[in-house]
């Protein structure tokens, strides 16, 4: 190969790597500055807000949590119980279990009292088959309603919840997650406090549960995961709620709302025609569709986030576990992005086409992928004695720690903001996690986005996979 091309070739990756790396500490950079600003504009905002004003109101608007559950047994009565126990008065529980194989229907109906009440439903009813609907004659448990249907997924059991609902709003969760007592008061305040724009969704920040007390359905005490890899998950979760959603909440560009913790105008997601069931990103998905929805029909609209910790769930401990799941979120990333692409870099759809929809292309799609390959391109070079030290060191380095001040500030500023973990041991385990997090954890992550492109781009079949959750502690 002609030495000359060579030379130019390896400078004009030099270029480019250097570009795409000062465009995105720009962005992140932006990214900490808007966060901190919204996140001030919230407190400020809501330090005079008496939220018992919306509890007490027989006015308050209604609102269904969906919640679907598959093979609960274990912790599904306590989940219930958590769920009923929520500050507000217009709500309904609506669990939806789908096909469970274990007892958690008959534990359901023993604890509750259930008994199947008639309903009529729609014969060209477009989810799976439901095989009943239950209720409890005793008034304490008056909010509570089950479905039962055959197994179709998370996202069928989410569009049946959607289609028996009555109710304004639609709060769509895992019936595993936590919810603070006051969840739904900030939720409803989130939806009204819009005057010029119609609220179409509210999410809002996910806490990881391992390891804290959690008794009676109410978290009891905040504890610091005792797994490394769910402290390098705590780390992560803090940069993506605490600042990236939190910034792109501020521009008004949000794109994903977690699967967790969401919180719909039910008129608009049944417009939209709810949860696609042909994708293991259904929560990123529904939002794509509700947004372009409002810009088709020329409707000014917003999408309200929620800083405050108001739901808490457990992450995988354990290595397969969390590749499969992030494998399937980069598969889940990859097919929203190919059915929306009509959407990259299109005027029409203002930010979300000119910024937010580029990002994920980007740097949530691309970015792990030129990292993969990336280093193999290091490893050929140095074997082939053309590899500029000078700049692959100068650049190394300074991406490196870029990242660590990037994880110390989410760090700090959930500490000022929020303050959760008020140990000063568990701050100084957090930021040694910021510093072996890119040599540790990062790999991990990106290797389980590559596996999950190659799914998709192959088509090879792959499903949810499973989660095995360890369960919260217990107050002794």
């Amino acid at each position: 190969m002609d030495s000359g091309f060579l030379n130019t070739f390896i400078e004009y990756l030099n270029i480019v790597f250097f570009v795409f790396t000062v465009v995105l500490f720009t962005l992140f950079t932006a990214m900490a500055y808007f966060a901190s600003r919204n996140s001030i504009h919230y407190k400020n905002k809501n330090s005079f807000n008496d939220l018992s004003k919306i509890m007490a109101s027989p006015l308050a608007p209604t609102i269904t949590i969906i919640a679907p559950a598959y093979n609960e047994g274990l912790t599904i009565v306590e989940n219930i119980r958590s769920l009923m126990s929520l500050k507000y008065m217009n709500y309904e529980v609506m669990v939806v279990n789908d096909g469970s194989k274990d007892d958690t229907l008959d534990k359901m109906i023993a604890a509750y009292d259930l008994y199947k009440v008639e309903q009529e439903i729609d014969p060209n009813w477009p989810n799976k088959p439901i095989r009943g609907i239950y209720k409890s004659p005793h008034r304490a448990f008056s909010k509570l309603t089950v479905i039962d249907k055959e197994n179709g997924g998370k996202s069928d059991a989410l569009n049946t919840g959607m289609a028996l609902s009555t109710n304004k709003y639609v709060g769509c969760i895992d019936v595993d997650c936590l919810l603070m007592p006051d969840a739904l008061l900030h939720v409803v305040k989130s939806f009204y406090q819009r005057v010029e724009k119609q609220v179409i969704a509210v999410g809002g920040v996910i806490r990881i549960a391992n390891s804290c007390v959690i008794d009676g359905g109410k978290l009891e005490e905040i504890r610091l995961p005792k797994s490394w890899l769910a402290k390098f998950q705590l780390l992560e979760y803090t940069r993506s709620f605490i600042l990236g959603r939190m910034a792109w909440g501020r521009i008004d560009s949000l794109l994903i709302i977690s699967g967790a913790f969401g919180f719909f105008d039910r008129e608009i997601a049944l417009a939209v025609g709810g949860y696609d069931t042909n994708t293991v990103g259904e929560d990123m998905e529904i939002v794509f569709k509700m947004r372009r929805y409002m810009h088709d029909n020329d409707r000014p609209y917003t999408v309200e986030y929620i800083p405050d910790s108001l739901c808490w769930t457990e992450v995988p401990e354990d290595l397969k576990i969390l590749i499969n799941q992030r494998d399937r979120w980069s598969r889940g990333n990859l097919e929203t992005l190919q059915k929306h692409k009509d959407m990259f870099f299109n005027p029409k759809y203002g930010r979300l086409g000119m910024l937010s929809y580029p990002y994920w292309f980007f740097y949530e799609w691309l970015a792990p992928i030129l990292e993969f390959f990336g280093f193999f391109t290091i490893v050929l070079f140095y074997a082939m004695g053309i590899l500029n030290w000078k700049f692959f060191v100068a650049i190394t380095a300074t991406i490196y720690i870029y990242s660590v001040m990037f994880s110390l500030f989410a760090i700090l500023w959930d500490v000022y903001s929020y303050n959760e973990y008020k140990k000063t041991k568990d701050l100084l385990t957090l930021m040694f996690c910021a510093i072996v997090e890119p040599i540790v954890f990062h790999p991990i992550v990106v290797w389980s986005s590559i596996r999950g492109n190659y799914k998709k781009l192959f088509k090879i079949k792959s499903g949810w996979g499973s989660q095995v959750r360890k369960g919260f502690a217990k107050a002794s």
